[in-house]
């Protein structure tokens, strides 16, 4: 899995929580980190697409993280993730920058995903996706990290 993201994500809260959970990937997300662009909102999101679509692998699945994605519960996420992992392309997430992601990135995005109606800082959505990796990861071995359902009174 390959994750491109706008931004550096540096030394501190969020980088050690993305970072606990993407060593326990199997195997390992590679992570691209893109330049935050300057300029109005539009000219910002232009560059930043540009950047994004140019670094996507060739070939691979392109899951667009995107507030208008469609959200989903953990189960649901680790059987997209099993049907993904088995096209034998790279399957590869996109996370935009503070302006949120181009129309043309999710235009060629091969599916959008949302980790909610909420808006999440950029730098967070990389530590929620790599725990929802990882969680999804663990259901399909049938590993208990993930509980199913609400615990009973």
């Amino acid at each position: 899995m390959h994750l491109i993201a706008i931004g550096k994500l540096r030394g501190g809260p969020e980088y050690e929580l993305f970072e606990r959970y993407n060593t326990r990937l199997r195997p390992r997300m590679t992570v691209t980190e893109l330049p935050q662009e300057r300029g109005s909102a539009l000219v910002i999101k232009r560059k930043e697409a540009a950047g994004l679509l140019n670094a996507v692998p060739k070939q691979a699945f392109v899951v667009a993280l995107d507030l208008e994605g469609e959200a989903l519960a953990s189960q649901a996420f680790a059987q997209h993730l099993d049907q993904w992992s088995r096209l034998a392309r790279t399957v590869c997430f996109l996370i935009g920058g503070a302006e949120g992601l181009d129309a043309a990135v999710l235009r060629q995005a091969d599916y959008t995903l949302s980790l909610g109606a909420m808006t999440w800082p950029h730098f967070l959505v990389r530590a929620m996706l790599a725990e929802q990796l990882y969680r999804a990861q663990s259901i399909l071995r049938g590993h208990p990290y993930h509980r199913d359902g609400r615990p009973s009174e």
